[in-house]
């Protein structure tokens, strides 16, 4: 298990050279009450790997940086250390607070490395300090402000109070074992707050990070626990961000797109229950006919109509690894996986829609697979689309070998047919190398990689949208162990029904 510990120093503040110094950490057995029990620092223990690089920041917060380190200074009975304050607003707020004994405490923020317990103390001796911070209160006597140096011209008041923040790093509990692990402890003793409550401070700003706190919550992690709890899962109010890109360059041959549900009108909200959809369809329609004055109307045909069911089914893909890939991957690993589970998952759907129109729809009238068939298939199967759904066909999907004869073909001067400007000659629609969608004979065009490559039967479709039924469940994700191994697996899944139910509105090429 993983805990915060919490302590901080006294400090003081110049106020002609901006400047504020104290004690951040105190030696001689000094022992600090801490969010995790008592904790001593012993003579030497902190590290400082470069004291120009480490930040003053206010109450643990790393949007809220005040100053940068002068100097530490090491002696018997602590560290001493000196901060140049900002010239920003906060800063000065910053050193109103500390001259008036708002904020009277200096609090480290390190990495432990090695600890002890004794007799209900822990004792450390060896920690890398990570930042220092200005906080409201001292949890070690001794360690405070005791300087502060601002310029004879500050006299503006706070311009906002800051509530004082905790972040919570993993650190391995305190047992009756000789060495703790390594773990993340910051310096500040804990705001009491009775009337008030705010969110933690999340590191959930991407998919992918809000997948990764909702693994090592299932583990046991208080902390990602937490982040998953204020997490705002639609991310509206929490864009997708980050200040250090940690995106690294993957070759990858998938794609989330799916032309043919997109060429049927995308899919609708999917019911929570049942496993099959029953969708009515009128198999007759009435007639009316002309009846005399006081006729008998029973003559004409009633409507009759019957259901046609649509078998839901589940589209699942997954994804396992090592407990040190989790540990030790590079955060991009996360977005990368889930990117390429629904990419997956969207190649999937699309295929199996594609297997239904193939399925339940029509088979055109043979023609060759060249720009004179492929006219013909437009000109022949979208009247044939009125005639039986009433309704006129919007899309022409097909596969990239269509797409192919599309791009080169030409008219009776050799001029390109569909990726050239529209002349009085050219004007049989769009279709480019560098675009997926175009227009042909009127018709909105898609390509479609998940159809057939070459130019064969169902190699392309003319659709009526409303031919089709198409329902689909959000994708959903799913994290277990294996305890065999220590393993995780993630596995993407979601469930669809799709059902012709106008063959007619649907028609597949059909090669002479």
């Amino acid at each position: 298990m993983k805990e915060m510990l919490t302590f901080s120093a006294e400090l003081t503040a110049d106020a002609s050279e901006r400047t504020i110094s104290g004690k951040i950490v105190p030696f001689n057995g000094e022992v600090g009450n801490t969010s995790a029990g008592a904790v001593v620092f012993e003579r030497g223990a902190i590290n400082i790997a470069d004291s120009s690089k480490v930040k003053l920041l206010l109450e643990h917060d790393p949007k809220q940086p005040i100053g940068r380190a002068q100097f530490f200074n090491e002696t018997e009975d602590g560290i001493f250390a000196s901060f140049k304050i900002s010239q920003s607003s906060r800063g000065s707020d910053a050193l109103i607070e500390a001259s008036e004994e708002l904020r009277t405490g200096l609090s480290v923020g390190v990495m432990v490395n090695a600890a002890k317990p004794k007799n209900g103390v822990l004792y450390v001796s060896s920690a890398d300090l990570l930042e220092v911070s200005l906080v409201q209160a001292a949890a070690f006597k001794s360690a405070a402000v005791t300087d502060i140096a601002a310029s004879e011209d500050e006299v503006a008041e706070p311009t906002q109070p800051t509530e004082s923040e905790t972040v919570v790093e993993e650190t391995t509990a305190v047992e009756a074992t000789p060495t703790v692990e390594a773990a993340a402890v910051e310096a500040a003793r804990p705001a009491v707050t009775a009337m008030a409550y705010t969110k933690p401070r999340s590191p959930i700003t991407t998919g992918g990070s809000y997948l990764e706190h909702t693994i090592k919550a299932k583990l046991g992690n208080e902390d990602s626990r937490q982040y998953v709890l204020a997490a705002d899962d639609s991310f509206t109010t929490n864009p997708a961000f980050s200040p250090v890109s940690y995106v690294r360059d993957v070759a990858t041959n998938t794609t989330a797109n799916r032309p043919v549900i997109e060429a049927c009108g995308g899919s609708r909200p999917l019911s929570t229950y049942g496993m099959t959809v029953s969708i009515p369809k009128i198999t007759a329609n009435s007639t009316a006919a002309t009846v005399a004055e006081g006729g008998d109307p029973t003559g004409t045909t009633a409507i009759t109509s019957s259901y046609v069911n649509a078998t839901v089914i589940k589209k699942m893909g997954f994804q396992r690894y090592s407990v040190e890939l989790l540990d030790r991957s590079d955060p991009s690993f996360y977005e990368i996986m889930l990117a390429n589970l629904r990419d997956a998952y969207a190649q999937a759907t699309d295929a199996y829609v594609i297997a239904q129109i193939t399925a339940g729809g029509t088979q055109a009238t043979a023609t060759a697979a060249d720009s004179a068939g492929l006219i013909s298939f437009v000109s022949t199967e979208s009247p044939a689309v009125y005639n039986a759904t009433k309704r006129t066909a919007t899309a022409f999907v097909s596969g990239t070998s269509i797409w192919s004869t599309l791009l080169g073909a030409t008219d009776t001067t050799g001029r390109p047919i569909y990726n050239a400007q529209p002349t009085t000659m050219n004007a049989g629609g769009t279709a480019n190398p560098t675009s997926i969608r175009g227009n042909v004979l009127g018709l909105d065009y898609y390509v479609d990689p998940n159809m057939v490559s070459t130019s064969i039967d169902e190699s392309a479709f003319i659709i009526e949208p409303r031919s089709i039924e198409i329902f689909e469940s959000p994708a959903l994700t799913l994290a277990t162990n294996v305890p065999t191994t220590g393993e995780i697996e993630i596995s993407l899944y979601g469930y669809i029904a799709a059902q012709a139910v106008f063959a007619g509105g649907l028609r597949r090429f059909n090669l002479t």
